[in-house]
């Protein structure tokens, strides 16, 4: 790893030990159960300058540390713990992504507050689950508390609130 790499990574990992981390807190649900508008927290959003990621930036992840490569995944509301496929601004792949899940409304939800990098400390993130076409809709089995989704990647996506 290139020595600005780490010391850019240190600096993070110090910044966000600082400040604390952004966490789900208490998010405002919409009458179907979807979680409503949530700012990103200003800490949140200087630790993603550090380390390169910007609000439309991409990377794939798998939803689910516990199922991955699954042709089908289920999801469960609360925490979720997903894995980085690819490099993700200074993220490597293999990092986790640590956030929540709704499943009440017609399509999944997925918020993202934390990355954790292998070797080093969490930091404060702020991203999305995403898939075009409907994919992140749930097949007609779910039930309520659940949701099951045709495959087991999908993208992260950097934004700067929650809409």
């Amino acid at each position: 790893m290139p020595t600005t790499k780490v010391l850019l990574l240190s600096f993070v990992a110090l910044l966000a030990a600082s400040s604390g981390c952004a966490t789900s807190g208490s998010v405002p649900l919409r009458p179907d159960g979807t979680p409503g508008p949530q700012e990103c927290p200003a800490k949140a959003l200087e630790v993603m300058r550090y380390v390169k990621l910007h609000v439309g930036d991409s990377a794939l992840v798998e939803l689910d540390a516990n199922q991955v490569r699954s042709r089908r995944v289920t999801l469960y509301d609360g925490p979720i713990e997903s894995v980085l496929k690819e490099d993700f601004g200074t993220l490597e792949a293999t990092s986790r992504l640590y956030g929540q899940v709704w499943t009440s409304g017609p399509q999944v939800v997925i918020r993202y507050y934390e990355a954790h990098p292998p070797g080093g400390d969490k930091v404060p993130l702020c991203a999305v689950a995403r898939l075009s076409y409907d994919q992140m809709r749930k097949l007609p089995e779910s039930k309520p508390g659940m949701a099951i989704l045709e495959g087991s990647v999908a993208a992260a996506y950097v934004v700067d609130a929650f809409r």
